[in-house]
C-alpha cells in the first residue's frame, strides 16, 4: 500500500507527476492513499506509512489520456472533497484502457469528477461576483480589503482575476483558508485568518461602489452564498466554461433567450438585460456593461466604439477624456447634447494590463458583431434619424461591414431602413495627436462633421 502526500491542497502538478508514474508501474488505485500535507493524523488510515521511492521504469511504455481530462481534472482538484485525488486517479487509471470514458454520462466516477468541476467553477464565478473591497487607511497608505468563505481551494486560482481587474490598486482577499494579496507588481499569499482578524474599514465602501453597481438578491442565490454578503449582490452562477472542461458533453444551465422586440423595446428592461451579457469573452474581465444613455425622445444617436478605463469604472459613457473632448465639440457644433443618445458599439471595456494600467484594445470583428445586437435594440427603442459613427469600429457596426472613414466622412448616408448615417472621426483619436498644429486642425474638421447633426436638430426642434 503506498501513502502519497502532497505538498498542498491545490497541488495539482504533483498529483499528476505522481499518478501518471503510478500508473506506470502499474500500481492499481486500491493499492493507494491520497493526503495533503498537514492533514489531520486521524483522516489517513492507521498503519499507513510514507510509500518508498518508486523503482526506475525499465520499459518505455507510456499511454495518453484525453486532453479535457487533464483540464477537467485540475478544475475539480480544487474541491474540497478529501477523496477527490483518489478519484481522479482512478480515472486515470481507467483511461489508459477506455479513451472514451469520459463520454460515458451515467458512469458514477464520471459523474463525480464532472460535478466537482461544475461546483468549483460555481464557487469562482460567486467569488468574482461578490467580493467587497473596503478601504483600510487613507492616501497613499490606503489598501483594501476583502472577506471571502469559499467552498473550494479556489483563492489561488482566482486571485489573478481580480490582479488584472484591480491592477492599480493594493488589496488583501482574506479567507479562513488562504489570503491572497496584489502590491500592483505581484500576488503573494499567506495563511487564512478568521473573520474577526478583518481590519475595520475608516470609511465607507466607496470604492468598492465606483466598481461594481449593486445587484438584488435574488431568490434563486443560493442561500449558503449570503454569508460573504453585506447588502451586496450575486450574479447567478454561470456555467458556460463548464462544457470547455468536459470535451462538450457537460451542458450548462440555459440562459434566458434574448427578447428581440422592435419599437416596443424599453430602455431600462434593455438595460438590465445587457448588464448580463455574455455574448463574447469581455465580460470576463470588465468591470461592469456600459450601455447607452440619453433621452429616448433623441433624434440624433451617437455610436462610439467602447467604454474606455473611466467608463467601465463609472458605469457611464463618454466620461473620460474623450467623453469631455466631444461634449466640447458638440457645444461648438450647435448640438444640445441633453437631446442626443450616447452610446458605444462595444459595451465592455477590452484592454491588456500593464502594470497599474488597464491599456486599451480595439475590439475585433467577432467582438463587434457579439455586441450588434444591442446597438440594433437601441435603435429599435430610440427610433433616432440621424446616427453617427464615431471611428473605424462604430462605423463597423452602424454598416454592418467595414467600412473606411476617410472614403465616407462629412456627408449623410442613406441606412436600409431609411435612416441616416454620419461619419467621422473618434475623439480619442484626437488625442492621440501628436502634432498642436494638425490637432488644432483635426478638432476643426471634426467640429464641422457635429454640425452637420446640428442641423438635422435644429430642422426637427422647428418640425416639432
Amino acid at each position: 500500500m503506498y501513502l502519497i502526500t502532497l505538498d498542498s491542497q491545490t497541488d495539482f502538478e504533483s498529483w499528476r507527476k505522481t499518478a501518471r508514474a503510478l500508473a506506470l508501474h502499474q500500481i492499481a488505485p486500491a493499492e493507494v492513499t491520497w493526503s495533503v500535507q498537514g492533514r489531520a493524523k486521524e483522516a489517513v488510515p492507521a498503519g499507513l506509512c510514507e510509500a518508498p521511492g518508486l523503482p526506475p521504469i525499465e520499459t518505455d511504455g507510456t499511454f495518453s489520456v484525453p486532453a479535457n481530462f487533464i483540464e477537467l481534472a485540475r478544475i475539480a482538484a480544487l474541491h474540497r472533497d478529501g477523496e477527490r485525488f483518489a478519484l481522479l486517479y482512478r480515472l486515470l487509471w481507467r483511461l489508459r484502457t477506455d479513451h472514451d470514458l469520459l463520454e460515458t454520462r451515467a458512469d458514477p466516477d464520471v459523474a463525480q469528477a464532472t460535478a466537482m468541476a461544475v461546483s468549483v467553477h460555481r464557487d469562482m464565478q460567486r467569488m468574482r461576483d461578490v467580493i467587497r473591497f473596503r478601504e483600510i487607511g487613507r492616501e497613499h497608505n490606503a489598501h483594501y480589503a476583502a472577506w471571502f468563505v469559499p467552498e473550494h481551494h479556489i483563492v489561488e486560482f482566482t486571485a489573478p482575476f481580480f490582479a488584472r481587474r484591480y491592477a492599480d490598486m493594493p488589496w488583501s482577499i482574506l479567507t479562513p483558508d488562504i489570503c491572497a494579496h496584489w502590491d500592483g507588481h505581484a500576488i503573494s499569499f499567506t495563511p487564512g485568518i478568521s473573520q474577526t482578524e478583518m481590519p475595520a474599514p475608516n470609511r465607507l465602501e466607496e470604492t468598492w461602489r465606483r466598481h461594481f453597481p449593486d445587484h438584488p438578491i435574488t431568490p434563486e442565490a443560493p442561500k449558503k452564498s449570503h454569508r460573504n454578503l453585506s447588502k451586496a449582490s450575486i450574479l447567478e452562477p454561470l456555467l458556460a466554461d463548464a462544457e470547455r472542461w468536459t470535451g462538450g458533453w457537460i451542458t450548462p444551465r440555459p440562459e434566458a433567450p434574448m427578447k428581440r422586440k422592435l419599437a416596443a423595446d424599453d430602455l431600462d428592461a434593455l438595460r438590465e438585460e445587457a448588464a448580463h451579457c455574455r455574448a463574447c469573452h469581455l465580460y470576463k474581465d470588465a468591470t461592469q456593461t456600459v450601455f447607452g444613455e440619453g433621452p429616448k425622445s433623441a433624434n440624433i444617436m451617437l455610436v462610439g466604439e467602447q467604454p474606455g478605463d473611466k467608463e467601465d469604472l463609472a458605469g457611464h459613457p463618454f466620461v473620460g477624456p474623450a467623453g469631455q473632448m466631444l461634449d466640447r465639440a458638440l457645444e461648438e457644433a450647435g448640438v444640445d447634447r441633453k437631446k442626443v443618445y450616447v452610446t458605444n458599439a462595444v459595451k465592455h471595456f477590452k484592454f491588456v494590463p500593464r502594470g497599474k494600467v488597464r491599456l486599451h484594445q480595439k475590439p475585433n470583428t467577432p467582438e463587434i458583431r457579439a455586441c450588434r445586437q444591442w446597438y440594433e435594440r437601441e435603435v429599435s427603442a430610440i427610433q433616432p434619424d440621424l446616427i453617427v459613427a464615431m471611428g473605424a469600429t462604430a462605423a463597423q457596426s452602424v454598416f454592418g461591414k467595414i467600412t473606411p472613414i476617410g472614403k465616407n466622412r462629412g456627408r449623410l448616408i442613406d441606412l436600409p431602413d431609411g435612416r441616416k448615417a454620419l461619419v467621422t472621426v473618434h475623439p480619442s483619436y484626437l488625442l492621440r495627436l501628436p502634432d498642436p498644429e494638425t490637432k488644432v486642425l483635426e478638432y476643426q474638421r471634426f467640429v464641422d462633421d457635429l454640425k452637420i447633426a446640428a442641423g438635422l436638430q435644429k430642422k426637427a426642434a422647428r418640425a416639432a
